[in-house]
């Protein structure tokens, strides 16, 4: 396996599993019954698992391009020390934007995003070159 295919499993290994802290805040919040039907007026999650939520919907809006960079990279045989090394930048800069968009740290959210958007451009570049 590639370097480049790992970060993708592991990017889509992590957009597996961040959705359970919010759901398990939904279920304290609103209770079994309400958070597995469709209660009138439903009380709102806690304000960090609604940003978590948020992240969540943002990394697998991201993590499709990224799939399919990486996929593209791997079929027509584009691997090396520059994209693997971006592979990993973005990874570890979703978990980042992850983390820092649940906890609200300003700027912190929107740096970490551009890295791993830039990580994914020098990907596209490698690709397309």
């Amino acid at each position: 396996m590639t370097p480049e295919l790992k970060y993708l499993t592991l990017a889509a290994l992590w957009n597996a599993v961040i959705w359970v802290p919010y759901i398990l805040n939904l279920i304290s919040v609103r209770g079994l019954k309400d958070a597995v039907g469709y209660p009138a007026d439903p009380a709102p999650m806690a304000d960090w698992a609604q940003r978590l939520k948020a992240a969540h919907y943002n990394g697998v809006e991201n993590l499709v391009v990224f799939g399919v960079v990486v996929l593209v990279a791997h079929l027509t045989g584009v691997s090396n020390e520059a994209t693997a090394l971006c592979a990993m930048i973005y990874f570890y800069a979703r978990v980042v934007h992850t983390v820092v968009y649940a906890l609200a740290v300003p700027w912190l959210r929107t740096l970490s995003f551009a890295v791993s958007w830039l990580a994914m451009l020098c990907i596209f570049a490698h690709v397309l070159t």
